[in-house]
């Protein structure tokens, strides 16, 4: 079994792939079609959520990512 990402908070994530549709990371989470994000988009870490998913900051809003969509972003 694969151990699952950990990030850290404020830290900056990379979207590697687009899932099907994407939560609002609002206290009523909302779907989103896809296209609210962008692949290779970079976010930064709101906070931990139950169920896996993390909270990220994106250009458009925050939104409730699963850590199989992300990846760490480097600093350049």
């Amino acid at each position: 079994m694969e151990k699952e990402k950990e990030f850290a908070i404020h830290q900056k994530v990379r979207v590697i792939a687009v899932p099907p549709y994407v939560k609002t990371a609002e206290p009523m989470p909302i779907l989103r079609p896809p296209d609210a994000i962008a692949l290779g988009e970079v976010g930064t870490v709101l906070d931990r959520r139950p169920g896996g998913y993390w909270g990220v900051r994106f250009a458009k809003g925050a939104f409730l990512m699963d850590a199989q969509y992300l990846e760490a972003a480097e600093d350049n």
